[in-house]
């Protein structure tokens, strides 16, 4: 952990491609733990984003704006050359279900070997959030289906312009 000025900081990564009430979960959460909680929004060019990364950034910014102590940045490269750069040694990592872990634990321990000051710190979602993912969401809205429950107003929004009905 960083302790700058007696200030913890911890760095919650993800594509958030859109961000979940499930994400949002984590976030408030984290925010509650740690003096300052920053969302870093990864642009994996791996994947073929629904949004952008400045639309993911953006709609974080709206989804979080209640909570002054988190910070949304956007990072390209290898996670620990991200916190390496921010000065930052936690990450913060959520785990909806068993499955989750084996690749969650061969990321941490990658991290760590990349870099041994660097840990992760897992938090549990809730039972609600169990099944809930980004891939999900976006199946469902492609679909036109009922989204409400699962993201913001403000992501559904976006999500009703990038699938329009006919």
């Amino acid at each position: 952990m960083r302790q700058e000025h007696g200030i913890t900081v911890a760095v919650y990564p993800g594509s958030f491609d859109p961000v979940t009430y499930g994400h949002l979960d984590i976030i408030h959460r984290a925010a509650k733990v740690f003096d300052k909680l920053i969302v870093a929004v990864l642009n994996n060019t791996s994947k073929n984003a629904l949004f952008s990364l400045e639309e993911r950034m953006e709609l974080l910014r709206k989804v979080t704006a209640d909570l002054p102590n988190v910070e949304i940045d956007g990072f390209r490269d290898l996670m620990v050359n991200y916190m390496k750069a921010r000065n930052v040694r936690l990450i913060v990592r959520g785990l909806r279900a068993v499955s989750d872990f084996e690749y969650e634990l061969q990321m941490a321990s990658t991290n760590h070997k990349l870099n041994p000051d660097v840990e992760t710190f897992f938090m549990t979602s809730k039972p609600q959030f169990s099944y809930l993912s980004s891939s999900i969401v976006k199946e469902i809205a492609k679909f036109h289906g009922p989204v409400e429950d699962l993201v913001p107003a403000e992501v559904e929004e976006e999500l009703r312009k990038k699938y329009p009905q006919s």
